[in-house]
Formats: structure tokens, C-alpha cells, sequence
């Protein structure tokens, strides 16, 4: 797989470029240069093709089954963390509930409890 059919298909899924996060889409509408691309992905089974419409009168396509374990097969492995980075990107999930400061308390409370089991 070339690079840029791998980064169509993450492109497609909403991952980011080591196939990390939630695949919470699953389409592509393909501009003039990525359209041969596209086409070849579909041949290789990766992506499925879609009617164009009036609407979106471009390649329109989506990633099947097989792409979706391709992408997890062919990124490449995340750049190991520190321990500051990891606990940053655990805050990142609940930011909107509480600064990054009362997080900090919350999981020194929660070590000292898991302490006193």
C-alpha cells in the first residue's frame, strides 16, 4: 500500500496518522487528484464506491471491512509517551468536567485510596 492510500483511508475514517482515535466517519469524496488513488483503492477491496449525485458530483466512497484492517495493519506504531504526556491525554477526555488541577487531585485521591485496599 503507498503512503497516500494509506492516508486516504485514515483521512476517511477520522483516524489520526498512526490509526489512533475513534473511526467516527467512514467517507471520502475524492478531488481530481485523489480520484485515481481512490480507484485503486476500490479495486484492492479497501473502499467501495457510491453514486454521485447532483448534490456531490465527485468519486464518492467508503472504507469496507477490509480497509479498516488494513489501516490497522500498515500505520504506523504511536511514538512512545512520558508519563506527562500520557496523563495530559487522560485529562484531554474529561477537560469539559474539571481543570487540569482538580484532576490532579482527583487521581492522587484515587491512588491513596486504591493504597488503603
Amino acid at each position: 500500500m503507498t503512503e497516500r492510500q494509506l492516508e486516504i483511508l485514515q483521512h476517511s475514517l477520522g483516524v489520526d496518522q498512526h490509526g489512533q482515535g475513534k473511526m467516527y466517519r467512514n467517507h471520502f469524496c475524492a478531488g481530481a487528484d485523489d480520484e485515481p488513488v481512490c480507484r485503486e483503492l476500490v479495486a484492492l477491496g479497501y473502499m467501495r464506491q457510491h453514486a454521485t449525485t447532483d448534490w456531490l458530483p465527485y468519486f464518492n466512497c467508503s472504507v469496507t471491512d477490509a480497509g479498516k484492517q488494513a489501516v490497522r495493519d500498515q500505520s504506523p506504531p504511536p511514538p512512545k509517551l512520558t508519563r506527562s504526556q500520557k496523563r495530559y491525554r487522560d485529562w484531554l477526555e474529561v477537560a469539559d468536567l474539571m481543570s487540569f488541577r482538580d484532576y490532579m487531585r482527583y487521581e492522587q485521591e484515587k491512588k491513596r485510596e486504591e493504597c488503603w485496599r
